[in-house]
Order: structure tokens, then sequence, then C-alpha cells
């Protein structure tokens, strides 16, 4: 509905706070505590709310154990709600793989999809009709608005103002379109979505005859930074609710928090400039937002985001590698957070029970493998006994059925039983060693041999079926699609991922293998390729004078 000048009753500078105004700009060097207000009394309830869209991540289970640690301490509540609105990645087996993931680590749920509890379903896909519910309500309220603008629009709004150098964004040019024309477009056949209709002040290029007549500002206050003042000049109408009925993660969030009673939202500081998006959304439903607490993103070496680019982030790997859940939460308990006593060896239960939001620094924590490598083999000696740890080596690499997969690959191949290791001993090694002149691919120069590794890392990455149908499956269309016979395509793969010429067939050996050693050896081999120098470039030879043409001399 067109909302007419004086529609909207605002005052000359609305805030919307998350708890307070922030001190004058001459007080900003003040210790952090001066921001902050007590923490209520009352148990906390907070949630951690993965996508399953992948593999666990270590990501996952940092921001899960501050929760877990944060809630139990203080006699709270720990959810779990799986966020799978992202329908063409969300699966299943993502899912399944998250949740023993967490497990294995000792961190268990109060609430979730698995255990239920008073404020499920717990998958945001099971929850579509409380969505339209409440976006229904913001229209109602004019705080919504249906948009039918086309991709092809968006597209040529967004390079007009990277034309006038302006940050991009929707233009806000449905916002105040008579809504009967926008709905009569989409039962036509328009696709159609619902955005939220954000307060403007003046001087806002968005704003229209609603705007107020000063800049609107969303305070963040944050219990682990100072605050934030966002001018919503900034923020987007956001998208609500997509075309095909799902809603956004920004609706889904802050729905889902308020129904499930979250009164603390622990998340990484990537969400950060997400936050007034949705502190505009609680005051739009007329709701008390939760408090909110930041946490630093885990970094690698050179500060960068941890990716699995650069080293290995999935919990599955660290887990078939032989690392220990109780070494890796003590790792990931010492990525933001130290104790008093500066103690570097804790229990979960000692985590819990020292755990405080003042002990966490926000300098970028770094995912040092070489710290935790060290910290596992601390736990394997001093906090396993010798029957355990062979118990514990006999579950990673001797199972009867692990040998039994190996044994019917190799068993043609061997004479006798000492041979049997010295033939495949990358059948139970972590790495192997390669020539990287091996990892080649026949025809390709180096930089495209390493497009073809990256095409084939990402097609593993996302093939959660590791059986042999799936694996061989696989090899051939990863063949096909590159152009290459598995001939060219197969020797070299077999050199990246078993460091040997010679090997059982190769799709039977990956299946073997597991998808987590085999994806983490070609990235080896892709880091191996990159140092590797390009050949010099061919001189070329200078053409040879021609010899001056001499006409011949007539005979006499």
């Amino acid at each position: 509905m067109y909302v007419p000048r004086g529609r909207l009753s605002v005052p000359v500078c609305l805030v919307i706070p998350v708890n307070e105004r922030p001190p004058p700009a001459d007080v900003d060097d003040a210790p952090l505590d001066r921001y902050r207000r007590p923490m209520s009394d009352k148990p906390p309830v907070v949630r951690i709310a993965p996508s399953p869209t992948g593999d666990p991540h270590v990501g996952t289970a940092y921001i899960a154990l501050f929760n877990y640690a944060f809630a139990k301490q203080r006699g709270g509540t720990f959810i779990l709600r799986i966020e799978d609105t992202d329908q063409v990645r969300s699966t299943r087996q993502s899912e399944d793989a998250i949740l023993d993931a967490l497990r294995w680590l000792g961190i268990q749920w109060d609430q979730g999809p698995d255990t239920g509890g008073p404020a499920g379903p717990y998958r945001q896909s099971e929850r579509l009709p409380i969505y339209r519910e409440h976006v229904q309500t913001l229209l109602d309220t004019d705080k919504a608005y249906w948009c039918t603008c086309t991709a092809e629009r968006l597209d040529g709004v967004r390079k007009e103002q990277m034309a006038r150098k302006e940050n991009s964004g929707y233009d806000g040019h449905c916002r105040f379109r008579d809504q009967a024309t926008v709905k009569a477009e989409m039962a036509a056949g328009t696709p159609g979505v619902v955005r939220l209709r954000v307060p403007r002040g003046s001087g806002d290029p968005k704003a229209g005859a609603d705007a107020s007549s000063d800049a609107v500002v969303v305070v963040i206050n944050d219990l682990l930074r100072k605050p934030v003042e966002i001018n919503t000049r900034e923020v987007d109408d956001q998208v609500l609710l997509k075309s095909d009925g799902f809603p956004t993660y920004h609706l889904a969030n802050v729905v889902d928090d308020h129904l499930m009673g979250v009164t603390h939202v622990l998340r990484g500081e990537e969400w950060i400039s997400s936050t007034p998006k949705h502190v505009l959304l609680y005051q739009s439903f007329g709701w008390q937002h939760p408090e909110f607490a930041h946490l630093p993103l885990l970094r690698n070496q050179d500060k960068s985001k941890v990716s699995k680019r650069k080293n290995p982030v999935s919990l599955n790997w660290f887990r078939e590698a032989g690392y220990l859940p109780d070494a890796m939460v003590n790792f990931l308990g010492m990525m933001a957070f130290t104790f008093e006593d500066g103690r570097e060896i804790f229990s979960l239960d000692d985590f819990v029970q020292h755990f405080t939001l003042d002990r966490i620094s926000l300098g970028g924590p770094v995912f040092d493998l070489k710290k935790l490598l060290w910290l596992n083999g601390r736990y394997l000696r001093e906090k396993r006994s010798d029957h355990e740890l062979v118990q514990h080596l006999k579950a990673q690499l001797f199972t009867d059925d692990y040998l039994l997969q190996v044994v019917k690959v190799c068993k043609e191949r061997f004479e006798k039983s000492e041979d049997f290791l010295a033939y495949a001993p990358w059948f139970f090694t972590g790495s192997v060693d390669a020539p990287a002149t091996e990892l080649l691919i026949k025809g390709k120069t180096r930089k495209e041999s390493m497009a073809l590794w990256e095409v084939l890392v990402d097609k593993v990455d996302n093939a959660f079926d590791w059986r042999f149908d799936a694996v061989d499956a696989l090899l051939k269309s990863w063949c096909e699609d590159s152009g290459m016979t598995p001939k060219e395509a197969f020797m070299p793969l077999r050199w990246i991922v078993t460091g040997k010429k010679a090997t059982p067939p190769l799709p039977e050996s990956l299946t073997v293998l597991g998808r987590e050693r085999v994806r983490t050896r070609i990235r080896a081999g892709l880091e191996s390729l990159k140092k590797l120098p390009d050949p010099p470039a061919e001189t070329a030879t200078p053409p040879s004078k021609p010899e001056p043409k001499t006409s011949a001399t007539p005979q006499t």
C-alpha cells in the first residue's frame, strides 16, 4: 500500500537501540565494561543453527562450543536448529554428518531435530507456514511490501549505481507502487518477493514520502564490542520471502529466535553487518531482540579466514586422521578464550565451569595445525593408557572392515604378508609424496592441469555418496567434462592420491581410501603444482634470410 506523507510518525532522529545510545566519541577508548549492561540472572537460551550444505566445519564446532559453554555454565538451554531453506544445496546426509560430528566432540543439545522439544519443529523447511504467517503480519501492518522487479531490472540498477560510484542495493522501486498493481502482475505470472520496508531518513536516495525529517540510525550494542551506529541508508529493503515461497535467512533467523525464546545470540563476526537488518525486523514485529555477542573468526596463519582451500576444515577429516575429540575441544576452546590461570590443557567440563565472556579475546584466533598436532600428541601420551592407545590405533587404522577392503583390492599384488605394507602404505598414511611434475596432465600446461584438479576436488567435495558406483561415475564425468580420456587422467591422479605409479585399479582404490583422504591429497597436490615453475618460454628461431633470386643465364 502507498504510504502518504506523514503516515509514519518518527522522531527527528530515530534510533533503534539494542541497549542504549553509545557514549560521546571522546570516550571511545574507555574500557569495554562501560558499554555493557549487566546480564540477566534468568537462565539463557542460546542456539547453533548450521546449514546442511556441506561437511561439518570446524567453525561450526567452535561457535557451538562457546554457545554450549555459555548455556551450561548458567543452567540454560542449548538449541540446535537446522537452517535448510537452501533447497538446492541442503541435504539430509550433511545434516546427519553435522550432528554426528558435534556428538563426537561431546557437545549435546537440549532441543533439536533429533531430540525434539517444546519449540519445534527444528528444521526450517518444516516451518514454512510459520514464516508465511509472520510475513503476512508485516504486510498487513505496512512494514513490508510485494516487489516484482525482475533480475534484469535489478542488474541494470546495480550497474547505474556503480557508474555513479554509489553503494549498490535495491532502489525501492516497488516500495511506493500501488500494491494492487503489483499483485495483479503476480497474478498474471510475474514472480514476486516480499521486502522489508526499512525506515528511511531525509537525504537517503531510497527515501520517499514516508521519510523522517532527519537521518535514521540503528545502534548495535554487542556484549563483546563497542556500539556501532548504522544509518539505514546503508541497509537494503531486504527480501524476506523469496518467489518460491521460502523465507530468506534473515526472516527465518529472527522469527525462529523469537519463537524459540533465544535470549543471547553468540555467532561469528561475519554476521555483524547483518545485525542491523535483524534489529529492524525485531522492531517491525514489535519484539524484544536478544543480546548479541559476535565471536572472532578463525584465521589461517596469514590472517585470512579459514578455508578448505588452504587447510582441512572438515571435522570428518580430523576425526579420520586420528585426532582425539577431547584434544579438538581443548584446541577450539583456546581459539578465543584464555583461562585466568593461563592453563592450556583442559577438559570440556573445565571449559564450561570457567567460561565467561570477559575472557574472550577479539584478536583473530589462528587455527594453527602445528599447535593442534602438539596438543593431540599431549593427549595421546598423557590422557590415554597404553591399552587405550592400542584400541585407538585399531579403531583408526586397522579395523577388520577396513583391512578387508584393502585386502580385496591388493591381494593379487603381494606374495607374502611382509610385502603388504610395502606395497600399499598409502592406505594407512595421512599424506603421500609425489613428484610435482607427475601431477601435470598430458598435453596440459601447469595452470590448465591445476584448473582440472580444482574441478575434480570440487566434485569430491560435493560427493556425499562414496560407494564404488558413485566414485566410478564421478571419475567418468570428470573425464568427459574435461575432454580427457581415462588413460590421460588416471596416471597423474594415481600419483596425486597414492604417490605411486603402480596401484590396484583406481576407482576401487579411491573408494577404499575414502573421500576425506582423497580430497586432502588432491589439494596437497595442487599446492605442489603452485610451487612448480613454469617451463621457460621457447625462444623463437628467427626465419632464415631468403637467398636472392637470380635470373637464369640463358644457354647459348
